[in-house]
Formats: C-alpha cells, sequence, structure tokens
C-alpha cells in the first residue's frame, strides 16, 4: 500500500469511529410523536377488526350459498365446526401470564415433568378414545403376530425335493 492510500485509510477509520458514539442511542420519542405512534396503532388495530368483520362475513356468506345447494341436490351436510380462538403466545420460562393456565406437572421454569406431558406416565399414554395406547410388534408393545414365521427355515439334505414347486399348478401335475 502506498502513503497516500493508508493515510486515506487512517482517516476513514477516524471518521467512522467518531461518528459511533452519535448512532448508540436514540434519543426518546417526544411526546407528539408518542401520540402520533398510538393514533397509527389504534388505526390499524381498527381496520384488522373490519378486516376481520368482513372475512367472517364473506366466510359466511360463501357456507350459506354451498349449504343451500347442498340442501336442494340432496347431499347430506354436517352442522358447521366453531374455530377456537387462538391460543395466547407462550411466555419466557420462569415468567407467568396472567390468565393462562398452566398445564398439569409443568414447573415454574416451564419445563413439563413426567406427569405433564398430556398425562403420560412411565412412557404409557392414558387408554382413552383420544389416546389409545398403540401397540406394534416392531416398537415391542404387542406379541407377536400368529402368522409370524417361528424360526429360522431347518436345513435340507442334498439333493432333497424342493419345498416349493415352480410353474403353474398343470406344470406341476404333468411332472410326477
Amino acid at each position: 500500500m502506498t502513503t497516500k492510500t493508508m493515510m486515506l485509510a487512517a482517516a476513514l477509520l477516524a471518521t467512522a469511529s467518531a461518528s459511533l458514539p452519535a448512532w448508540a442511542a436514540l434519543p426518546a420519542p417526544t411526546p407528539a410523536q408518542q401520540q402520533a405512534a398510538d393514533a397509527k396503532k389504534a388505526q390499524a388495530a381498527a381496520q384488522a377488526a373490519k378486516d376481520k368483520e368482513s372475512l367472517a362475513a364473506s366466510m359466511d356468506a360463501v357456507s350459506s350459498r354451498w349449504r343451500g345447494r347442498a340442501a336442494q341436490q340432496g347431499w347430506k351436510t354436517h352442522p358447521p365446526v366453531a374455530i377456537a380462538a387462538a391460543a395466547p403466545a407462550p411466555a419466557a420460562p420462569g415468567v407467568a401470564t396472567p390468565g393462562v393456565a398452566t398445564p398439569a406437572g409443568a414447573s415454574a421454569g416451564g419445563i413439563v415433568t413426567a406427569a405433564g406431558a398430556g398425562g403420560q406416565q412411565a412412557g404409557q399414554m392414558p387408554a382413552s378414545p383420544a389416546n389409545p395406547i398403540v401397540k406394534s410388534e416392531k416398537w415391542g408393545t404387542a406379541p407377536p403376530s400368529e402368522d409370524q414365521k417361528a424360526g429360522p427355515t431347518k436345513a435340507v439334505p442334498h439333493g432333497a425335493e424342493p419345498t416349493v414347486q415352480k410353474g403353474s399348478p398343470e406344470n406341476v401335475s404333468k411332472k410326477k
């Protein structure tokens, strides 16, 4: 590097380091800026509520149109499904959220113990219609099937007739 390039680089570095503290902290917003931000948030919330109502009305209109058509054409219809409200976002571990129940078996740190994971204890799920215990031969939680092979195939002496006859039944009967 030449001396001129090194001096230019040093000048740029000095300028950048001198302006760094100015970027470190922004001043607090003024009351007028805070009011403007609050008004903008309120307007956005009102628009979101209006959009939500419009969407719900549109969905109801489409649903009633299709249900009416199904009734005219003799299709079997089921009652509409109620949509549950969205659950609140989980808080940071160790922070209690007001109005949100803690799951059974959950400690203060938000860690679920063995009894808290859906009522599961010692690796066994409760036998209920919602959560039946899964039995599987592969997992070893069920006995082997009756049609399962009991052991390895026995060796046959050299030159013995094969146990499986290849070919169609007509060909097999003609060979004997």
